[in-house]
């Protein structure tokens, strides 16, 4: 009996997470849709100069679109190697003592709000402009170290977790043949975590493209257009979203909105299937080419 309302618990449950999921992605596509044209992107520019970036976008969303993409990419830039790092001394280099100070830490660096983060990344700026330079202020860079402050967790969590659960087998075949730890790590270990590894990417990427209050403080601005530099301030979607849907002045504005909230979802998905594609392909390279 115990067992049967178990399997249903289950039943529903996912039933209502996938009926969720669909709500909200069917009210977005509902709403969005029909907004979605190359005036929506490119206002009156057009396309081709856009993209060549010959003249300014000044009605459109290609400045937020550019200035998310730039976001997410430098953010995981930064996140990715400090976190694929940490993570493997976690799992294969860290005693039990250490382990269990840095879980502590980073369990309780997962659940700092973003808002917080936001705070430190406008206070370091503030910090950088009076002491190294009046021309460091609020910008790309600082949101992008930021963020990657903010997702570090979930690649540390996911590339410990993956290591740590691979067989023992596996980890004492290599060495038994005379591999060095180095060699087992890089040749062995890794290419078969690489699914959990890029689960961890992944999040990060979600997170990056989602997040508004950490970007609200560090350098997203409206009309920035698209940032010439690191140090320049940018346009992003999720900014662009959030200050549509608060001070929307008419029912079509507001449908932008729901057009912005649409290409950000695309973008992700894009993002999402090329972070798959690149895992299936570093894993076929070291798996069956070395």
């Amino acid at each position: 009996m115990l067992d049967r309302v178990v399997i249903a618990f289950s039943w529903i449950s996912a039933v209502i997470i996938v009926g969720a999921v669909c709500a909200i992605f069917g009210h977005i596509i509902l709403n969005g849709a029909g907004t979605i044209k190359l005036s929506l992107i490119f206002g009156d520019v057009a396309p081709l100069d856009a993209l060549l970036l010959k003249r300014q976008v000044l009605n459109g969303l290609f400045p937020a679109v550019i200035g998310t993409l730039l976001l997410i990419l430098i953010s995981v830039m930064w996140a990715v190697p400090l976190g694929l790092g940490t993570g493997i001394y976690l799992a294969e280099y860290a005693g039990a003592i250490s382990k269990k100070i840095f879980n502590l830490f980073f369990d309780i660096l997962a659940g700092i709000p973003s808002i917080v983060i936001g705070l430190f990344g406008f206070a370091l700026a503030i910090f950088l402009h009076k002491n190294v330079s009046n021309n460091i202020g609020p910008c790309l860079l600082i949101s992008s170290m930021a963020l990657a402050f903010l997702v570090l967790p979930y690649i540390i969590r996911t590339t410990q977790v993956a290591l740590e659960e691979l067989p023992r087998e596996m980890r004492l075949t290599a060495l038994a043949l005379g591999a060095t730890r180095l060699q087992n790590i890089r040749h062995v270990l890794l290419p078969r975590a690489l699914s959990g590894i890029t689960t961890g990417v992944i999040l990060a990427i979600g997170r990056c493209a989602e997040d508004t209050a950490v970007i609200l403080l560090t350098g997203v601005v409206a009309m920035a257009g698209i940032p010439h530099s690191l140090m320049g301030s940018y346009e992003a979607l999720p900014f662009y979203i959030y200050y549509i849907s608060s001070q929307y002045t008419s029912p079509e504005e507001l449908l932008t909105g729901y057009g912005a909230s649409l290409i950000l979802l695309v973008l992700c998905i894009g993002l999402f299937s090329a972070a798959f594609l690149i895992q299936k392909r570093l894993t076929y390279i070291t798996l069956y080419r070395a």
